[in-house]
């Protein structure tokens, strides 16, 4: 069989200029801007570490720069779910996992959650 190379959609290769990779910034700012559109109840301490709750209460996100125990698993982001007809898990991501990579975890888990 004989196909016309023009049904075949074109290869894009971006250059290196327009190639974004994340990085850890360190700052918590695409989660809690997300977690506050949402309506998320959202504290933060005195040690600068921050605790949000989804509005049903089903899932926890810790922002943990300042917890020692959290330092000693070597991680900073600290998701808790407890679905009502399930078993709870938990997810954590590390200091050099960019914020904007936890935000679209988030954003994902709470798109597809039936909690």
């Amino acid at each position: 069989m004989s196909t016309s190379a023009t049904l075949f959609p074109a290869v894009v290769r971006p250059t290196a200029d327009a190639l974004h990779w994340l990085s850890a910034d360190h700052g918590a700012g695409p989660v809690l801007d997300l977690l506050e559109a949402l309506g998320w109840a959202i504290v933060d301490t005195l040690e600068a570490n921050v605790h949000a709750t989804s509005p049903d209460g089903c899932v926890y996100v810790g922002w943990l720069p300042e917890d020692p125990s959290a330092w000693q698993r070597n991680i900073v982001w600290h998701v808790r779910v407890q679905p009502a007809d399930g078993d709870a898990w938990v997810q954590e991501f590390g200091l050099h996992t960019p914020s904007e990579a936890v935000a679209g975890f988030l954003a994902a888990l709470v798109t597809n959650s039936s909690c």
